[in-house]
């Protein structure tokens, strides 16, 4: 029988405006960007120039299965887990999840590939103040798959991944085992993430990541008022609006696509990329989506005056992406042609579940204030504002790290209603 090797993948917890953070991490000292830039090797432009055609072609295969629905996720976990899982595939499987993460094996090697990865997890865990950013890989193997010496050595070097012992014969406490890992690494924002286990189940790999920032400039909770957020032309649904008036920030309005691109500011050095296209431009916008379009965007971006109304939300997915990655090229992996045999001498492993689940949360200050919206009333100084952004209708948004130039998150909130 064909064991089976189930790869769940993971992110979680997006708080982009957070309250405060524990003392340890506000007492830690900042890493230079010159430090952080001698941590990336030579090639880690084109490594996050492959990561970011990634994210984008799956953000497409996602919104094309979802059209009216809100898409998140993070393809930093996604393609971080795909290529821990390619340590251990040969032949064909192996240049097809290559292939399928976009990296050309003509231009950048294997080793190379791997190495930037290793470089770019360590970049991503190292300490700032005002700001939480964790990332890490874990395995959990049933007692009867003999790992081999190098795949176990890689896995540790270059993904510093922890190794768990697991009984998955005992599929109960075998879950238990890797939700309460889950749980604890992602600070409770993810629950669950295995929901069942097939009984010839022999591996689990987890790739998690959580984040957490303030704003530089946060919303003030009395500002906050509901307002009318038009899912389409005929129907709209009743949201809390962030708002900020004279908001400095860089803004640009790219008359090509049609679109507004706003981008926000955490006190770290990364930033929320908000994109607005116009009414009935969602798709164009989508189909441009490119590294050579974000590359565009950002070199485009202007300080303006802008008075900013942004949607107060938390949404989140739940993907099983084995049906979708094939269609990104990755198939041999998933039957049973599969080659592993990098990671077991046995050689009869096949990856048979990709688990993908993501929460955003959007708010003022942080998760604590989804309860204390607020309706303020001031007396305001007539005047003209210099720009009104309204992000009143679908629109995309970006996470990205500034230090690492890789797209941390993506998402399209069609509806912020629907968590």
């Amino acid at each position: 029988m064909l064991s089976l090797l189930v790869l769940g993948l993971l992110v979680a917890g997006l708080c982009p405006a957070v309250h405060g953070l524990a003392v340890d991490m506000l007492h830690q000292q900042d890493l230079t960007k010159e430090d952080q830039h001698k941590e990336m090797p030579v090639d880690h432009l084109r490594l996050a120039s492959s990561n970011t055609d990634f994210a984008f072609s799956l953000y497409k295969q996602l919104a094309l299965k979802n059209p009216q629905k809100n898409v998140v996720f993070s393809p930093m976990s996604i393609s971080m887990a795909l290529a821990f899982v390619s340590l251990g595939a040969r032949g064909t499987t192996l240049t097809e999840i290559l292939g399928g993460l976009k990296f050309n094996l003509t231009e950048i090697s294997e080793t190379e590939i791997h190495q930037g990865f290793q470089h770019l997890l360590h970049a991503l865990n190292q300490s700032k103040s005002l700001m939480q950013l964790s990332v890490g890989n874990a395995m959990f193997v049933d007692g009867k798959l003999t790992l081999l010496d190098k795949f176990r050595d890689d896995a540790k070097a270059l993904y510093a991944s922890e190794a768990f012992s697991t009984n998955f014969r005992a599929s109960a406490t075998a879950k238990k085992l890797i939700n309460d890992y889950v749980k604890e690494k992602t600070q409770g924002k993810i629950l669950d993430l295995i929901q069942s286990l097939d009984p010839s189940t022999v591996m689990v790999l987890v790739n998690y990541i959580f984040f957490k920032a303030k704003w530089m400039t946060p919303f003030d909770p009395l500002d906050t008022a509901k307002s009318k957020f038009f899912v389409s032309k005929k129907r709209s649904v009743e949201v809390p609006m962030m708002r900020h008036e004279d908001l400095r920030t860089p803004y640009f309005w790219d008359e090509v696509l049609s679109c507004t691109v706003v981008e926000l500011r955490y006190t770290s050095n990364d930033s929320m990329l908000l994109i607005l296209p116009d009414e009935g431009k969602m798709k164009e916008v989508e189909a441009a989506l490119s590294p050579e379009t974000l590359g565009r965007w950002r070199d485009s971006l202007q300080m303006r005056t802008i008075d900013l109304s942004l949607p107060k939300f938390s949404i989140s997915s739940n993907y099983n992406l084995e049906d979708i990655l094939p269609e990104l090229g990755m198939k041999q992996v998933f039957t049973q042609q599969a080659d592993l045999s990098g990671i077991t001498e046995t050689g009869n492993l096949a990856v048979t579940q990709v688990i993908h689940k993501t929460v955003i949360d959007v708010a003022e200050k942080g998760t604590e204030a989804a309860a204390a919206t607020g309706v303020g009333f001031a007396l305001l100084s007539l005047r003209i504002p210099e720009l009104t952004v309204k992000f009143n209708r679908p629109y995309l948004l970006v996470i990205l790290s500034k230090d690492t130039q890789n797209i941390l998150f993506c998402a399209k909130v069609a509806n912020p209603k629907e968590g």
